[in-house]
């Protein structure tokens, strides 16, 4: 208890959550990657649970140093990690590792790793919205001063993603403008930006659908879409959706148990992407219901850290943080179950991932910072009156 109390600080209950997803995370993938593992490692199936347990323990390190760093201190390298972000995209555009038709990756020289850089932009993007926000708060409602030059790094940075990624900028870009909305910023002129951009993504489906239905990443899009929708009738291009839902079905209330799951072998991605609907067959809606506990606990948490901050950029990050987090968990789940289209997102420190986890754990840290600086703050003030 003494070693909890000297050197971990912040929300406890934050700690306690993400130890349970960790666990979670370790038992779901070790199952999820069962199939990978007799098929690339001769049927070692530990290779992949060793190998995710050294990413959670890297991440857990990560964790641990960027909650004992002063949060303020990302706020004086907030433009920097822009500077580095965009030209970062720009070379994964052009040259990046591509999957599925798309460049995401950037694979490191000599070491055969790869690098997501659209984990790195959602980072930097948040914490350069919540430098801006706290440092423009007496002219945030004018339109040249306060609305415009944020918007134009929120389009630069989302407009780098969007070919590559459209899921991930989609909802960096609602991420951005909820963040904005809570900052003060005029309703109006967020709401011309929304009509903006939903007239061109609107123009944009059905010129692609007209023109480019069968062309790389926009006739990707087309069909993910219309598959949602209901309009493909190619009974193959459901597969990922059909086999998530029989797994779910499977998985019953009670679940068939841990890594009895059969979906595993038919389900692409069933480590990351679907990770959810292996969790469901195996655990059942119990342990659905758990998982979604845990994800909301932590935007409860989140919320009690914004309430009690005492700086306005600790109280825009933490909220960019925690929309993100919760935001794309659920989409994740809501992928699985079939309430949104396929999107590629990963359920935050659950799915198996090396950036994905990486960036996590320092968004969670950032998090324990604010929540730490804000209880040290409270007692400072609390000793001084006493005296």
């Amino acid at each position: 208890m003494n070693f909890i109390t000297k050197y971990i600080g912040g929300d406890k209950a934050i700690w306690v959550i993400i130890v349970l997803l960790s666990v979670v995370s370790l038992l779901a993938v070790y199952s999820a990657t069962g199939t990978l593992a007799y098929k690339y490692y001769h049927g070692d199936t530990t290779h992949y649970l060793f190998r995710h347990l050294r990413l959670l323990l890297i991440g857990f390190a990560v964790l641990f140093i960027t909650h004992k760093i002063n949060y303020i201190w990302y706020k004086r390298i907030a433009r920097l990690l822009i500077y580095i972000t965009i030209p970062l995209l720009l070379y994964t555009l052009i040259k990046g590792a591509s999957l599925n038709e798309a460049s995401r990756w950037i694979v490191l020289p000599g070491t055969g790793l790869s690098f997501q850089t659209s984990d790195l932009a959602k980072f930097s993007l948040i914490i350069f919205i919540a430098r801006h926000l706290a440092n423009n708060q007496e002219n945030i409602k004018d339109l040249k001063t306060g609305f415009q030059p944020i918007m134009i790094w929120i389009v630069v940075v989302v407009g780098l993603i969007f070919k590559a990624n459209f899921s991930t900028a989609g909802m960096l870009f609602l991420i951005s403008m909820i963040m904005l909305f809570v900052g003060r910023v005029r309703l109006r002129y967020l709401a011309g930006v929304f009509f903006m951009v939903t007239l061109l993504l609107v123009s944009g489906f059905f010129l692609a659908k007209t023109f480019a239905t069968e062309y790389g990443r926009v006739g990707t899009w087309v069909n993910r879409i219309e598959r949602f929708l209901g309009d493909d009738e190619d009974d193959e291009g459901n597969f990922q959706a059909e086999q998530s839902q029989i797994a779910i079905v499977k998985g019953g209330i009670l679940g068939k148990g841990p890594g009895n799951s059969e979906q595993r072998n038919f389900l692409p991605h069933p480590y990351s992407d679907y990770i959810f609907a292996i969790i469901i067959e195996e655990y059942g809606l119990g342990g659905a219901a758990f998982l979604i506990f845990l994800y909301l606990y932590l935007f409860y948490r989140i919320g009690q850290i914004v309430r009690k901050s005492t700086s306005s950029f600790g109280s825009y990050l933490a909220i960019g943080i925690g929309l993100t987090l919760t935001i794309q968990a659920f989409i994740n789940m809501g992928v699985a179950v079939g309430i949104f289209p396929v999107t590629g997102q990963t359920l935050p420190l659950v799915s198996m991932g090396g950036t994905s986890i990486l960036f996590t754990s320092a968004s969670l840290g950032i998090l324990l910072s604010i929540s730490k600086n804000t209880t040290d703050k409270q007692k400072k003030v609390k000793n001084n009156s006493n005296e």
